[in-house]
């Protein structure tokens, strides 16, 4: 087991030191990101399967052996388990491609208007699973595959998976296996990491597409980014007037103003 420690300031990595110690830790004096820190502990990893697990997921008993086993057929790259909130809901945990379309129904809304389509929601691809099922991506947060990629260091957080997930393909399958389950526990974010959050998401969006759509795409997808965000302000206002200042509304339309103006000048 490898521990990357990102400069963390609880005493988590103090806590790792004392009580694992056959653990390797890696400690950073500073935010790499997700996908440098991840990098570091694949150069010193030396398995033939190497999982991914974020800090805050729990493995069920069985997961690892079950996400482990579907490396039995020779053709599969990667593999991924099933999500779920600490009460048992389901998270997506697999994805289709990321397309332009896919970005046009997220920020408009209409990928949660109809969760069932597979016109409008041909992304979000977990709750369509009723066994292993072959998939263009899982997410990072769990994510078992062969050492034959690394992340690409230019994504500091989000859509890195999305684009490892893609040049993992080119060397095999990817699996979706919903018996192999995880607990996530997603914590409450503040309104400012709430928004920082949005902002870097809509960021490795654009650059997904710039490396693997161009420059057009990219600007399309920026463009769907701050009409998405634009859309949810306005809407947030209007709920604010109506509400007579309600602290909820008065808390998103500060989290998508500052999303808003991040999608203006690229820089959250």
């Amino acid at each position: 087991m490898i521990v990357v420690d990102n400069a963390s300031r609880d005493g988590s990595a103090d806590m790792v030191a004392a009580e694992f110690p056959g653990v390797g830790l890696i400690r950073n004096d500073r935010n790499l990101g997700f996908s440098r820190a991840n990098n570091q502990g694949l150069d010193v990893a030396n398995g033939e399967l190497i999982l991914l697990l974020n800090s805050d997921a729990e493995a069920f008993p069985g997961a690892v052996q079950s996400l482990a086993r579907s490396f039995d057929d020779p053709g599969v790259v990667a593999a991924g388990g099933r999500l779920e909130h600490p009460d048992g809901r389901l998270q997506e945990s697999c994805a289709g491609a990321l397309t332009l379309w896919a970005v046009f129904c997220e920020q408009l809304y209409l990928q949660k208007a109809f969760p069932r389509s597979r016109i409008f929601n041909s992304y979000l691809q977990s709750s369509r699973a009723n066994g292993p099922m072959e998939i263009e991506q899982v997410m990072g947060a769990c994510l078992m595959f062969r050492p034959v990629e690394r992340f690409d260091e230019r994504f500091f957080l989000y859509c890195e998976d999305t684009d490892l997930c893609k040049r993992l393909r080119a060397h095999g399958k990817i699996l979706y296996i919903p018996e192999a389950r995880f607990v996530h526990a997603l914590g409450a974010s503040s309104t400012d990491g709430r928004w920082l959050s949005i902002a870097r998401y809509n960021r490795g969006k654009e650059l997904y597409f710039r490396i693997h759509h161009g420059l057009v795409a990219s600007v399309l997808c920026w463009v769907l980014n701050r009409l998405g965000a634009l859309l949810r302000l306005v809407f947030w206002l209007l709920v604010l007037m109506g509400s007579g200042g309600s602290a909820r509304a008065r808390r998103q339309v500060e989290i998508f103003g500052k999303v808003l103006v991040a999608a203006g000048n690229n820089k959250p």
